[in-house]
């Protein structure tokens, strides 16, 4: 015979559906008011130019940015610098959160490794990296490899950090009960400090998006012949700041992309814990 959910029951069940219909709404709020924010901006941005607000000449106005993101695309000339720095930005995100993982398992591996590397860390890490730029241009030449060795100066070091402070910081307590049953130094890592580090190390992933867009982008300024990077670097050149505009605004674009892929990532990641 059928039975009725208890009143408990029913209970849970609107209070759930309500907080999934709140959620919804809350949502639907955020992305009306970033989309009115976005329009509101190109409408200022628009208005400013075409009444003298601000220089037209610098800073060009969205119309005419957009028509020049059309024409390149259209004409195909657009493709090849996209698909370059895209190419790049990729490999050297890839690399540097793999390296600079690897880096940060190793250094908690060893404390003496640890203890002598920290200070160099710290100094390598807050050095200008377009000043290695040209160093790296003499080593490995003008070309993709520089520009991604450029990259992986920024993303292995701010990984390796992250990542090591995140292995620093688990619970002690819970390395002692493990340590306490005999277990291995690969046990300790594989059965508490890696889960409990496993959202930063994910994490890291974000940080590293825009990490490696700077990275290529600065390597594009000192080097390339061709990416976005170059584009921009051309426009100022030739005073065509349209040109140096739409390309702004394709790397916000492409950038934002990414990290909403990386962010679904992390989310599926994550789900699986």
């Amino acid at each position: 015979m059928y039975e009725h959910p208890a009143p408990r029951e029913l209970w849970l069940q609107q209070k759930h559906q309500d907080y999934k219909k709140n959620k919804r709404q809350w949502r639907s709020r955020v992305m009306a008011v970033r989309g009115s924010l976005l329009v509101l901006f190109f409408l200022v941005w628009e208005a400013g130019a075409r009444l003298g607000w601000i220089d037209e000449l610098l800073f060009s106005y969205p119309t005419k940015v957009f028509r020049q993101i059309w024409e390149d695309m259209v004409s195909g000339s657009l493709w090849p610098h996209l698909g370059m720095t895209v190419g790049e930005t990729v490999v050297g995100f890839v690399l540097g959160t793999l390296l600079g993982t690897m880096l940060a398992v190793i250094i908690w591996w060893s404390p003496f490794l640890s203890a002598v590397l920290d200070p160099y860390m710290v100094v390598f890490n807050s050095m200008p990296k377009v000043a290695l730029g040209p160093i790296f241009i003499v080593m490995f030449g003008a070309g993709f490899t520089a520009i991604v060795v450029t990259t992986l100066s920024i993303t292995v070091i701010i990984t390796t950090l992250v990542v090591y402070n995140s292995f620093c910081s688990v619970d002690p307590n819970l390395v002692k009960v493990v340590r306490s049953f005999g277990a291995s130094r690969v046990q300790e890592f594989f059965k508490v400090i890696l889960p409990a580090s496993f959202p930063t190390v994910v994490s890291t992933l974000k940080v590293n998006v825009g990490m490696s867009w700077v990275g290529v982008i600065v390597g594009e300024f000192l080097v390339a012949k061709s990416g976005l990077g170059y584009l921009i670097i051309y426009g100022f050149q030739v005073f065509n700041f349209t040109l140096v505009m739409s390309s702004l605004l394709i790397i916000a674009a492409v950038a934002t992309a990414m990290y909403q892929l990386v962010v679904y990532v992390e989310k599926l990641l994550l789900s699986r814990i």
